[in-house]
């Protein structure tokens, strides 16, 4: 009986790898090395950080480390993750044995993987392990497959990029399939993960694939179940009012909800108490420590024969210190990591255009200015969804004229706010009528008007070329009671085939070389900007006002989204109202104000929608900005790199931003800003960290040709004396 155990145990920890027979998979593995933690910073230097796929020296466990992250499996008798390290830190922040995942099919609910027989749920220590037993649930391992990490989107950059490079690292798939229920006995489950190299970053998801002939329900998965070190412990208080564990940050790609930033569009973190953890401070056992990763509106999706499931990806990304700029560059370096088309940042104009005429004149002076890009803009003469013949003829004239000149060309598309049909609308559960969505009134992205809308813009730039994008809608998650739509049941996966059809237009996008300006959260799947964040009617307000704004805008803005990111807004003529004092035009009367506006955005690495007719009225004004985005170019490596906030803007001191890249000639790059009606002289603190420089820097004040050498102090800091005309601006490079 022993042996047919022994037996049995063996074939649970044998894999196929890319065709071979079983083979045991730990004893193909190198054994973990036994290595001090190389202590260098990996925000200045992370090429030494490379991922694998090791087995413990018992050969009982599967790690995954790069040397800032480590995840520990305990293969047999099932899989169960035993251990989650910041090697860094040398935090171990799991403290209990969770399900690997959790799905619902058909309403039954099944946990997959994990162990049995942790009393204490406090701590784990490593000995229990030996003495844990598997669920005998109905899902069981039986495969492991080990690769390289394959991109999900196929993108290759068509325009300038700081980070032209995929991401590389390893994928370990554990493959699950049903035992003995005849309900799910053809569903297969595969549990993802991705270690990325030169980041601690762990990238999770599950998949679900119907191989049998009927189909099935897949109502919720949970693709996370982390049971995690509390971040405090408090006698008595709500989950709401504690604090949750903040040394480790999850990103998913399903976020949305119109914010302009990741926190509050997230739809998919849960902090939940666990009642087994009865050890714990709390008398109530309210603490918020077992994270889990599901949408807050179940899938409810009908998974028919030979489809896959897959749910949202989670990124993990562990945090060694609570400082914001850190923590924030550190968000910043996983964006250019697992989705590097963000950092795609032409310079582009947003045209308003009531004539062809208008189109091409505004061609001709991009290209003699140096702009790359040329946005119609809403509110222009254009019908992108019209795939007429002449349309289409149209629009592939401005497409090939402008490629030409070496200009690239899209165009704006509204999808929300807007009435289609009581056949095509989104329709309230509530009412059961049009209306309800997140704007008042939308089509239905599932609709057969919907499902057109992406077919016919797909049509428009395979025929005409066009090389960007920019939607308007849908937003965010609305749902639909229809039972009628094509691309739905009804309610229950309205929102999740929604998104689904929207995620696949932008990864068609991105593999197809189209730059996507999105209305949300959608940078995991494919898009490459979105707005700083900024209330419209701030733009009919005085200039003088909208500079401090702006820059409060950019300030705001970058903590967690790379300069490329964001777009800001320059409205040439009047927008929301706004008065004579509130707009540029005419340019040429208005030349200071337009000089430090684009100063502004372009030395944040930050694309602003210029909104009008044209760049330029006279010759003076065409050299004003032909001389800007001269400037920007000259440094444009450095101003697309991290930002380092020095200080917001608030109108009654000097204010400014650093950019900093230890990889470059030019360190670091300092703007600062004086709103006030008298220069501002001063010395201020730069901190020098992040620019890899140790003992000195050479700085110079604009474009001179030789710097001042300072000695960097203990903290890596320098005091730097300024000097900001009145209400302008000054710059300084640091080598």
């Amino acid at each position: 009986m022993k042996s047919l155990l022994s037996v049995l145990l063996l074939l649970l920890t044998t894999v196929g790898i890319e065709g071979q027979l079983f083979v045991n998979v730990l004893n193909e593995l190198p054994v973990y090395p036994s290595e001090s933690p190389d202590t260098r910073d990996w925000l200045l230097n992370n090429k030494q950080f490379k991922a694998g796929v090791f087995t413990s020296s018992e050969r009982k466990d599967l790690i995954l480390s790069n040397g800032l992250v480590e995840r520990i499996f305990r293969i047999t008798p099932d899989v169960a993750c035993i251990g989650y390290k910041n090697q860094t830190t040398g935090l171990q922040m799991l403290r209990a044995v969770n399900p690997e995942a959790i799905v619902t099919i058909d309403m039954i609910e099944y946990p997959v993987g994990g162990l049995n027989g942790q009393k204490e749920r406090a701590y784990l220590k490593n000995d229990w392990v030996d003495d844990f037993t598997p669920f005998y649930r109905e899902f069981r391992l039986n495969d492991i497959k080990i690769s390289e990490i394959k991109p999900f989107i196929n993108w290759k950059p068509e325009r300038w990029c700081s980070n032209p490079n995929l991401p590389t690292g390893k994928t370990v798939s554990f493959v699950y399939s049903a035992t003995k229920n005849k309900q799910i006995k053809d569903v297969k489950i595969v549990v993802n993960y991705e270690i990325y190299d030169g980041i601690p970053l762990i990238n999770k998801w599950v998949e679900i694939i119907n191989e049998g002939g009927e189909s099935v329900m897949v109502n919720k998965v949970v693709s996370e179940s982390l049971a995690l070190v509390e971040e405090e412990s408090a006698v008595v208080g709500k989950p709401e009012e504690m604090l949750k564990p903040s040394y480790l940050y999850v990103e998913t790609n399903y976020a949305f909800n119109n914010a302009m930033n990741y926190h509050v569009s997230d739809q998919t973190t849960h902090w939940k108490r666990d009642y087994n953890y009865t050890s714990q401070v709390n008398y109530d056992y309210d603490t918020p420590c077992i994270l889990e990763i599901y949408p807050r509106t179940d899938p409810d999706m009908r998974l028919n024969p030979r489809e896959r499931f897959r749910s949202p990806h989670s990124f993990e990304l562990l945090f060694d210190g609570y400082d914001r700029e850190r923590n924030g560059l550190a968000v910043r370096k996983m964006y250019r990591t697992v989705a590097p088309w963000v950092t795609e940042n032409p310079i582009f104009m947003h045209l308003v255009s009531r004539t062809d005429d208008q189109v091409f004149t505004a061609i001709d002076q991009c290209a003699e200015t140096g702009y790359e890009a040329l946005i119609l803009s809403f509110g222009s003469h254009i019908k992108i969804e019209d795939i007429s013949d002449a349309n289409v003829e149209k629009m592939k004239k401005f497409a090939d004229y402008a490629h030409e000149r070496n200009i690239q060309i899209g165009c704006y598309s509204l999808f929300s706010s807007r009435k289609i049909g009581p056949e095509t609308d989104v329709i309230s559960p509530l009412t059961g009528k049009p209306g309800g969505a997140f704007f008042g009134n939308a089509p239905c992205l599932g609709s057969e008007w919907g499902i057109d809308y992406v077919r016919n813009l797909k049509y428009m730039y395979t025929q005409t070329g066009f090389d960007i994008f920019e939607n308007d809608g849908p937003y965010p998650g609305d749902v639909c009671a229809s039972t009628s739509h094509p691309g739905h049941e009804g309610l229950h996966d309205s929102q999740w085939r929604q998104m689904n059809m929207q995620k696949e237009l932008y990864h068609w996008c991105s593999e197809n070389g189209i730059y996507v300006n999105a209305p949300d959260w959608y940078f995991l799947d494919g898009t490459h900007k979105i707005a700083l964040g900024y209330r419209e009617v701030n733009f009919a307000l005085s200039r003088d006002r909208q500079k401090v704004l702006n820059r409060q805008n950019i300030y705001d803005g970058t903590w967690l989204k790379t300069p490329s990111m964001g777009w800001g807004f320059v409205p040439l003529t009047a927008y929301h109202g706004g008065g004579p004092d509130a707009v540029l035009e005419p340019l040429s009367e208005h030349l200071k104000d337009y000089e430090q506006l684009m100063v502004q955005y372009y030395g944040a690495g930050v694309q602003a929608c210029y909104r009008g007719p044209r760049l330029y009225d006279t010759d003076e004004t065409k050299e004003v900005v032909k001389n800007v985005v001269g400037w920007y170019k000259k440094y444009r490596d450095i101003l697309n790199s991290d930002i380092i906030h020095l200080r917001r803007a608030d109108g009654r001191d000097w204010d400014g931003i650093m950019h900093v890249n230890p990889e470059l000639k030019e360190k670091a790059f300092v703007l600062v800003y004086n709103p006030l009606d008298k220069p501002i002289v001063k010395g201020i603190t730069i901190p020098l960290y992040y620019t890899g420089l140790t003992d000195t820097a050479v700085v110079k004040e604009k474009d001179t040709p030789k710097g001042k050498k300072y000695k960097l102090s203990r903290d890596y800091t320098i005091t730097l004396r300024i000097t900001i005309p009145a209400d302008g601006y000054n710059w300084y490079v640091v080598e």
